[in-house]
């Protein structure tokens, strides 16, 4: 049973384990976006991008709907998105310590 859990929370952290999909996500963080919109801000082709949000969707990270010829995307689960900004804090604290290195360095 344990086993199973830390599956499921390993398929989750491989679903958004890529530059895109981060990337995609942090586009959505704040509201409902169309493919469309996230393409553009994310910079790459639809057809990529619809992959993308495939996976993150089968694995309950986003939900989509269709509004009329449109597919539309939400963050389902908003603590994703804290896991972001805490790999953005660890990023910071790692900036931190390569910045005191080089001080030392002269």
């Amino acid at each position: 049973m344990e086993t199973l859990f830390y599956d499921r929370q390993a398929a989750i952290a491989k679903a958004i384990g890529h530059p895109i999909r981060i990337a995609a996500l942090e586009f959505v963080k704040n509201g409902e976006q169309c493919v469309c919109d996230i393409a553009e801000a994310v910079g790459t082709e639809r057809s990529n991008l619809s992959k993308h949000l495939s996976v993150m969707v089968n694995a309950g990270v986003l939900q989509s709907r269709k509004d009329g010829l449109k597919v539309m995307y939400r963050v389902k689960t908003p603590c994703v998105v804290r896991f972001l900004d805490c790999l953005k804090d660890c990023l910071k604290e790692q900036a931190a310590e390569q910045q005191k290195l080089l001080d030392a360095m002269g």
